[in-house]
C-alpha cells in the first residue's frame, strides 16, 4: 500500500468507495450488535448459524476500519456483555470461545492497545484469567482468539500496584508440597505462548513487556528472562518452522521490553543482547519477519545506550498544527521559528557516545537496503529515532551515510530505504536546511526513478516514497527554507501527478502537492492545480495525459518541464502504451508552446527517430508525427503553412526517417513490428499536414512500406498484425488524398491503375491476411481514386465475400471485404442514373446487396468457434451504412424484395443466441426501422413493427439481456413475412446451451404458443413454418439439433394439443418423416438423443403416426450404441407413464414397464434383441428385421407392410 495512500487503490469507483468509508459519523449498528450478542447463547451450538453470525459481525465491523474511533463510546458495553457470558459458569465452552472470537474481531478493528485498556484489572481477576488461560489447548487451531484475548487481559491484570507475592498465600500446602508462585506461573505461560505459531505469540510479547517490567518481577526475574531469550536466540535454528517461531517470539519480547522498560534497568544488558544478535546474524536471515524484528530490537538497544533527550540542534518549524499556526499568525502576525541555541547545544553535547551505537547505526543503514519493505520501513524509523539523540556532528554523518543510498550503483531497495529515512529525518527536524542543496536533487531523481528488469519495471515504490519525502518536507520546513527549490519540487510533483504510470504514485504525488500548497503556500498556481488534479481525478491515466496535463501546461512555469519530461523520459518508456500516450500528450501540448516545439523539441527528436534504441526510436517517430500535425493545425488556424514553423533541416530530417530505417533493415523482425506502424503513422500525419513532398522520391518509399506491410501481415506476430494493418490503411488514405491528385478530384491515373490493380490481385492471394489488408486498403481509397474503377473494385470485393467451398477458412478476409464494400459505396456516393463505374446506381446496387445478404448467412466455424459471426456483424453494419446512404439520395433504388430480405435477416440475427451479435442486429434493425429523414421504403409490416418497437425502445431496450430482448422478438412471429426467419433464429436460442438464453427464449416462445392454442389457422401456419425450417436445414447440425430440442420442449408442453384430436395429422406425419431422414445413418449421439425425445413426445398423436413412432423407438432399442439403447428405454418408460392411453391392457402395460426397467440394455445386441422383440409383440407392432448389406454394417429395414 502506498505510503501516502490511506483509502483505496483501485482505478474504478474510488471516490464512491471513499465517500462510503468517510461519511460515517457514529456506530449506527449499535442495536444490531446488541441483538447479535444477545442471540449468541441460542445459536452457539449450530455450526451454520454460528458461522453466519460471525460473518455478519465481521462485515458490520469492517465498515469502521477507516474510522475505528467511532466505536469508542460503545466498546465498554460490548466488552461487558461478552465478558458476562464468559464469566457465567453455566456457559458451555463453545459459547465462551464464540464470545472471545467476537472480542478479537472488535480488538482487530479498534486496535489492541486501546481495547485492552478496557479489560477489568482488579486483583480478583488475576487468578481466574490465569487459570482459564492455563486450561487452554495451545494446539487447538479453532480457539486461538480465546488465547489471544486472555493473554491481553492477563497483560492488564499484571498492572495491579501490589506485590504479586501477596496473591500466593501460604505456599506450603498440605503434605509439605510446594506450590508454584503466581509470578512463576505467569512467566511460564508467557514463555510457552512465545513458542506458538498463531497470533497468541504477539499477545504473549505484550504480556512480557507489561509483566517483566513490574518492579517486583524486574528485581527477581528480569536477568533470568533475558538469559532465556538470549539462549533461545543463540541455540535455535531458523531452518525449521519451530525454530523460526521461537526466534520470532524471543525477538518480539526483547523489542517490547527495551521499548517499555526503563533505561536504567536495561542499560547494563544492552551490550550483551547486541553481541548475541551480532553473533546470530539476524540480518542475514531468509525470513523477512525475523530481519524486521532484528532491526526493531537493534534500534531499541541503540536508544537504550543513548540518553533520552531531544536534540536541541534540530530544526523546528513551530507548531505542526495548522489550526495553532493560523491562530498564532492572526494574533502575532507571524509564526516564529524555534532556532537552536548553539551554546546550549555545545554544552549538552559534551558526553561520550557508547561504541555500541556505531554498530547499531551501521545495522540500521544496512537495513535500509533490505529486499523487504517492512524491514526498510522499520530501519528508517530507527534511523530517525536514534539520530534524534545524537550530537549534531554525528547526526550529520548519519545523514551523509543515508545520502549514499542514492547512488545509481545501488538497487531500487536502497533508493526506497533512503527516501523513507530522509522523510523520517525531515519529519523529526533532523535534516537541517543546510543539507537541502544535497537532498533536493536526489529526491527529484527519485521522483522519476524507473528501472526496467526483464518484462517488468522496478521503481514505483521509490517514486512513492519520494512523494512521501516531499509531503514530509512540506510539514517540516518554513516556506523561506524551501523557496529556492519551489519551482523544481512543484514541477517534479506535477510531472509525477499526471505522467507516472503507476496509479499509486500519481495519487501520492497529488497528495504531496496538495500538502505543499496548503503548508508552504508558495507553489505557483497551487490551488488551481490541486482543484484540477486532485486525488481521485488522477486515477484515470488517459485523463491525466490528455486533459489534466494540457490544463497545467497552461501555466507558464510548468509548460516546458512537462514537455521536457515527456521527451526525456516517456517517449522511450518500456511500456508501449505510455509511449503512445506521451506522443498524444505532446500533440495536445504543442498549442501551449509551438515555437519551443518547432525549434527545440523536434530537432531533439529527429536523431532519436533514427537511433539504435528501439523504444526511443519508436516513441520519437510517433512524437515527430504528432507534433508536426499539431503545428499544422495551429498554422491552419492562422492561415499559414506548416513550413512557416519548421526549418529546412527539420523538414529534411522528417523526410529522411523512412529511408534511413529502410537502409538499416530496421523494418524486419521484432523491431519491424514497432517501426512499421510508427512510420505509417508518420506518413499519415505528414500527409495530413500537407508537407511539400509532392513528386518527391520519398513518396515511392512510403508507398512501398504501406504495400509491403499490407501484403506481408502473416509474417508478423498475432498481437502486432492489427496495429500494422490499421496504421497502413490510415496512411494509405492520407497519402492518396495529399499526393495522388493532379487537380482537386482528379487522380494520378498511373498511381490509380497501379494501386487498384495490385490490391484487386491481392484479393485472390492464398494468404488470408493479405486479402484482409488489401480489402481494407480498397475501402480506404478516396473517391477520386475509385472513379472509373468501381466496376472492377465492387466485383472483386463481392467475390472476396463469398464462402469458398472445401478450402481453408478465410473468415477474416470475408469480414474485411464486407466492411470495405460499404466504405467504397459511401466514398463514391449514390446517383440513381449515374455511371456504374463511378457511383452506386441502378446498374450495380443489387450485386452489393446480394453479396452483403449472402454474408448474413455465413456460419463458418473453426477451432475459435463461430467465426462466421464476425462476417455477419460486418455485413449488418455495412447494410445499415449503404441503406442509409441510398435512402438519403435515391430511395427509389431500394426494391421491396431487397428491403424485405434485409429486415428478415436482421430479425433472424436479433433472435439468435450470442448476446453481442444479437444486440448488434437489434440495434441495426431499430436504426433502420426508426429512420425518418427519410424513412426506409418497403419495410414489411412497418406499422406493426413500430407498435412492437416504439421509437423510445431504441435507447431503453437492452438487447444484450435475454430477458428484455426475447419478449419483443417473439412478437415478430405474428407477422407472416418475419415468421420464418424469426423462428429460425429462435430455434438456435431455444435449443441452445446457455441457460439464461434458453430460459428466456423458451419462456417467450411458450407464451406466444399459448396465445394461439385455440387459433387453428395460426397454429397450422406456425407448424408449417417449423416444418419448412426443418426441411430446409436437414442434416445441417447447427440448426437441426437445436430445432429437435425445441420441438421436444414444444411437444412436452402440449402446444400442439389441437393436432392430437385429428388422426394422422399432416404435421405429425411430415415431422416423423423428417426426423427419420435426419437420423438416417447418423452416428451423432446428441442428434440421436434429441430425436428420441421428439419421438416420445409424438406418441401423443393418434393413428398410424403413433404406431410408426413406436416402431422407430423399438428400432433404437437395438441401436449399436449402448448409450442410445439405454436412453431410449428410459425415455419410453417415462413416455408410458405420461401417456397412459398408449397401452390399454393393464397387464401388458405392467409387463412392458417391467421389461423396460429390468433389462440391461447395455448388454450385447443378441440379448437385447430378444427383449426388444418381446416388446414388439406386446405392443402389437411388427418386429424390425435386418437387411443383408455388402458392408460390414447392418441397417434395419423400414416398417414392414
Amino acid at each position: 500500500m502506498s505510503v501516502m495512500e490511506g483509502v483505496c487503490n483501485g482505478e474504478e469507483s474510488e471516490s464512491e468507495l471513499t465517500v462510503q468509508a468517510c461519511v460515517l459519523s457514529e456506530f449506527s449498528e449499535s442495536a444490531e450488535a446488541r441483538a447479535l450478542f444477545s442471540s449468541l447463547p441460542d445459536i452457539h451450538h449450530d455450526t451454520a448459524n454460528r458461522e453466519a453470525i460471525i460473518e455478519k459481525f465481521v462485515v458490520m465491523m469492517d465498515h469502521y476500519q477507516e474510522q475505528p474511533h467511532l466505536l469508542d463510546p460503545h466498546l465498554e458495553w460490548m466488552l461487558n456483555m461478552l465478558l458476562e457470558m464468559i464469566r457465567n459458569e453455566k456457559s458451555p465452552p463453545l459459547l465462551v470461545h464464540l464470545c472471545f472470537k467476537f472480542l478479537y474481531i472488535i480488538s482487530k478493528v479498534r486496535g489492541y492497545k486501546i481495547f485492552m485498556q478496557l479489560f477489568p484489572h482488579e486483583v480478583s481477576d488475576v487468578q481466574p484469567v490465569l487459570d482459564l488461560l492455563c486450561r487452554q489447548d495451545q494446539k487447538d487451531t479453532e480457539t486461538w482468539e480465546t488465547r489471544y484475548i486472555l493473554l491481553l487481559w492477563l497483560s492488564m491484570t499484571c498492572l495491579i500496584p501490589f506485590d504479586l507475592s501477596r496473591l500466593d498465600g501460604h505456599l506450603s500446602a498440605d503434605s509439605g508440597l510446594n506450590r508454584e508462585t503466581i509470578m512463576d506461573r505467569i512467566l511460564a505461560v508467557a514463555k510457552s505462548f512465545l513458542r506458538v505459531s498463531d497470533k497468541s505469540r504477539d499477545a504473549a510479547s505484550v504480556l512480557v513487556s507489561k509483566f517483566v517490567t513490574r518492579p517486583d518481577v524486574k528485581q527477581k526475574r528480569l536477568g533470568d528472562f533475558l538469559d532465556w531469550c538470549l539462549t533461545t536466540i543463540s541455540q535455535t535454528s531458523e531452518m525449521t518452522m519451530e525454530g523460526t517461531v521461537a526466534l520470532d517470539g524471543a525477538l518480539q519480547s526483547l523489542a517490547q521490553l527495551f521499548k517499555h522498560g526503563k533505561r536504567d534497568d536495561f542499560l547494563q544488558y544492552a551490550p550483551t543482547v547486541l553481541q548475541c544478535l551480532n553473533q546470530k546474524k539476524i540480518a542475514e536471515s531468509n525470513q523477512a519477519t525475523l530481519r524486521k524484528l532484528g532491526v526493531k530490537v537493534v534500534q531499541r538497544l541503540g536508544l537504550t545506550c543513548l540518553k533520552p533527550r531531544l536534540a536541541k540542534w534540530r530544526y523546528q518549524r513551530g507548531s505542526r498544527s495548522l489550526a495553532v499556526n493560523l491562530a498564532l499568525s492572526s494574533a502575532t502576525g507571524s509564526v516564529e521559528d524555534t532556532k537552536p541555541d548553539l551554546e546550549s547545544v555545545s554544552q549538552e553535547e559534551d558526553y561520550d557516545i557508547p561504541q555500541e551505537v556505531e554498530n547499531v547505526i551501521e545495522q540500521l543503514l544496512v537495513g535500509l537496503k533490505d529486499k523487504e519493505t517492512i524491514v526498510r520501513w522499520s530501519s528508517a524509523k530507527g534511523i530517525g529515532r536514534v539520530t534524534g539523540r545524537l550530537p549534531k556532528e554525528l547526526a550529520d554523518e548519519v545523514v551523509e551515510s543515508v545520502l549514499e543510498c542514492f547512488s545509481f550503483q545501488e538497487t531500487d531497495n536502497a533508493w526506497h530505504g533512503g527516501c523513507l529515512a530522509l522523510a523520517e529525518l525531515g519529519r523529526r527536524g533532523l535534516l537541517l536546511p543546510s543539507r537541502l542543496p544535497d537532498v533536493v536533487p536526489l529526491v527529484l531523481k527519485a521522483l522519476i526513478y524507473d528501472e526496467k528488469r526483464g518484462a517488468c519495471s522496478l521503481g514505483s515504490n521509490v517514486r512513492d516514497a519520494a512523494c512521501y519525502v516531499c509531503w514530509a518536507f512540506a510539514r517540516a520546513y518554513e516556506p523561506s527554507e524551501l523557496k529556492p527549490y519551489v519551482n523544481q519540487i512543484a514541477s517534479a510533483l506535477v510531472i509525477a501527478t499526471v505522467f507516472d504510470r503507476n496509479i499509486t504514485c500519481r495519487k501520492a504525488a497529488s497528495a504531496a502537492f496538495q500538502e505543499n500548497v496548503g503548508r508552504q503556500g508558495t507553489f505557483p498556481h497551487g490551488i488551481d492545480i490541486v482543484t484540477a488534479a486532485d486525488y481521485f481525478t488522477v486515477g484515470n491515466l488517459n485523463n491525466c495525459y490528455l486533459t489534466i496535463s494540457v490544463y497545467i501546461a497552461g501555466f507558464e512555469e510548468y509548460t516546458k518541464p512537462l514537455i521536457d519530461h515527456l521527451v526525456a523520459m516517456k517517449i522511450n518508456h518500456w511500456d508501449g502504451v505510455i509511449r503512445e500516450l506521451a506522443t498524444k500528450a505532446l500533440h495536445n501540448l504543442t498549442a501551449k508552446s509551438p515555437e519551443y516545439m518547432a525549434s527545440t523539441v523536434l530537432p531533439q527528436l529527429l536523431p532519436m527517430a533514427t537511433g539504435m534504441d528501439l523504444h526511443r526510436r519508436h516513441g520519437a517517430i510517433l512524437a515527430c508525427a504528432e507534433i508536426t500535425h499539431a503545428l499544422y493545425e495551429l498554422a491552419t488556424q492562422n492561415n499559414r503553412s506548416v513550413t512557416d514553423f519548421l526549418s529546412s533541416d527539420t523538414i529534411e530530417g522528417l523526410k529522411d526517417i523512412h529511408q534511413k530505417l529502410s537502409d538499416r533493415k530496421q523494418y524486419r523482425g521484432f523491431g519491424g513490428e514497432l517501426m512499421r506502424p510508427a512510420v505509417c503513422g508518420l506518413i499519415e500525419k505528414l500527409s495530413l499536414s500537407k508537407m511539400p513532398f509532392k513528386d518527391d522520391p520519398v513518396i515511392t518509399g512510403w508507398q512501398w512500406l504501406i504495400d509491403d506491410s499490407l501484403k506481408n501481415l502473416h509474417l508478423f506476430s498475432g498481437g502486432a498484425r492489427r496495429g500494422i494493418q490499421d496504421a497502413a490503411v490510415s496512411a494509405l488514405a492520407a497519402l492518396c488524398q495529399q499526393y495522388y491528385q493532379i487537380e482537386p478530384g482528379i487522380a494520378d491515373l498511373k498511381m490509380q491503375e497501379q494501386l487498384v490493380s495490385q490490391y484487386l490481385l491481392a484479393l485472390e492471394s492464398p494468404e488470408v491476411l493479405t486479402r484482409c489488408g488489401c480489402a481494407l486498403a480498397l475501402g480506404s481509397l478516396p473517391p477520386f481514386m475509385i472513379h472509373g474503377k468501381l466496376q472492377q473494385i465492387l466485383p472483386g470485393l463481392q467475390a472476396a465475400c463469398r464462402v469458398a467451398q472445401k478450402q481453408e477458412s478465410r473468415t477474416e478476409a470475408r469480414r474485411d471485404a464486407a466492411t470495405a464494400m460499404s466504405q467504397v459505396c459511401v466514398a463514391v456516393g449514390v446517383c440513381a442514373q449515374g455511371s456504374p463505374d463511378r457511383v452506386l446506381c441502378e446498374g450495380n446496387i443489387r450485386p452489393v446487396y446480394e453479396a452483403l445478404l449472402g454474408c448474413m448467412n455465413d456460419y463458418s466455424t473453426d477451432s475459435r468457434g463461430d467465426v462466421g459471426a464476425w462476417v455477419r456483424a460486418a455485413a449488418m453494419s455495412s447494410l445499415m451504412d449503404v441503406t442509409l446512404l441510398v435512402v438519403a439520395s435515391a430511395p427509389e433504388l431500394l426494391s421491396s424484395d431487397l428491403v424485405q430480405r434485409m429486415m428478415c435477416c436482421l430479425a433472424q440475427q436479433a433472435a439468435e443466441k450470442i448476446d453481442r451479435y444479437r444486440a448488434h442486429a437489434g440495434t441495426v434493425f431499430l436504426r433502420l426501422l426508426h429512420s425518418t429523414e427519410p424513412a426506409i421504403p418497403h419495410i414489411p409490416h412497418r406499422d406493426e413493427l413500430l407498435s412492437i418497437f416504439p421509437p423510445e425502445t431504441g435507447k431503453s431496450l437492452n438487447w444484450n439481456a435475454a430477458s428484455q430482448a426475447f419478449p419483443h422478438i417473439m412478437q415478430l412471429l405474428r407477422l407472416p413475412q418475419y415468421q420464418y426467419h424469426t423462428l429460425l433464429g429462435l430455434s438456435v436460442s431455444v435449443g441452445g446451451l446457455t441457460e439464461s438464453t434458453v430460459r428466456f427464449s423458451s419462456q417467450s416462445l411458450f407464451e406466444y404458443l399459448k396465445g394461439i392454442q385455440q387459433d387453428a389457422a395460426a397454429l397450422q401456419q406456425f407448424g408449417d413454418t417449423l416444418l419448412r425450417i426443418f426441411r430446409d436445414n436437414l442434416r445441417n447440425d447447427r440448426v437441426s439439433i437445436p430445432l429437435l430440442k425445441m420441438v421436444d420442449q414444444i411437444l412436452a408442453n402440449g402446444c400442439f394439443e389441437l393436432f392430437t384430436s385429428e388422426e394422422s395429422h399432416p404435421f405429425c406425419v411430415e415431422l416423423l418423416s423428417l426426423c427419420k431422414e435426419e437420423i438416417k445413418k447418423s452416428k451423432d449421439v446428441q442428434k440421436l438423443l434429441s430425436c428420441i425425445a421428439v419421438f416420445c413426445g409424438m406418441v401423443q398423436f393418434q393413428g398410424d403416426v403413433r404406431k410408426n413412432v413406436l416402431v422407430q423407438l423399438l428400432i433404437l432399442l437395438c441401436h449399436p450404441f449402448p448409450v442410445i439403447r439405454k436412453t431410449t428405454a428410459s425415455q419410453v418408460y417415462e413416455m408410458l407413464l405420461t401417456y397412459d392411453d398408449v397401452i390399454d391392457d393393464d397387464q401388458v402395460l405392467a409387463d412392458v414397464m417391467a421389461s423396460l426397467s429390468d433389462t440391461n440394455w447395455e448388454s450385447d445386441i443378441a440379448t437385447v434383441r430378444t427383449h426388444r422383440n418381446q416388446l414388439c409383440d406386446w405392443l402389437g407392432v411388427p418386429r424390425p428385421t435386418l437387411l443383408a448389406k455388402t458392408f460390414c454394417t447392418a441397417q434395419y429395414s423400414p416398417l414392414l407392410q
